[in-house]
């Protein structure tokens, strides 16, 4: 979410939703679409497409930047007009790997959610099912993770 506690609350929103797409597995953002009616028609207007990206870095809070590496990320925008929207928008999207169909669905959510008058029904159906899968997962991974944790102190203790 955003770093910066002043940023607009339409912005605060928007990363919400981008970043529960951009989490969400593949499938689950095609079974909504699946499920949408009626569907806007969409316009490719960049991509789907897949390029490369410079990570950068810094030693410390305070220390200089440095090109730790190059990752993949994929990318969407698209155009989307007819209803159920009050007027044309465009969707954007930008994902780590290389699964173009994640980056094209995500960039059409991006820009259903851009309408007012659709907006709040998707939070509803789409983007709050997908956070709570999200979280869902992000829970079994600490479990998984805390089954393996070793304290080293408690062992130091056992053999003094």
């Amino acid at each position: 979410m955003s770093t910066n506690p002043a940023a607009p609350a339409a912005v605060v929103e928007r990363q919400r939703w981008m970043r529960a797409l951009a989490l969400a597995p593949t499938a689950a953002l095609d079974a909504a679409w699946r499920r949408l009616e009626p569907k806007p028609d969409v316009q490719a207007i960049r991509g789907p497409e897949t390029g490369l990206v410079m990570v950068r870095a810094r030693v410390d809070a305070g220390g200089d930047r440095f090109n730790m590496g190059e990752a993949t990320v994929s990318r969407a925008t698209v155009r989307l007009h007819g209803a159920p929207l009050d007027a044309d928008v465009v969707g954007t999207s930008y994902l780590l790997g290389t699964d173009l169909e994640h980056a094209r669905l995500a960039a059409v959510f991006d820009g259903l959610l851009a309408d007012a008058g659709l907006r709040e029904r998707l939070l509803t159906e789409v983007v709050v099912p997908l956070e709570d899968a999200q979280a869902e997962r992000d829970e079994a991974r600490r479990v998984e993770a805390r089954s393996t944790l070793v304290d080293f102190f408690t062992i130091s203790r056992e053999h003094a």
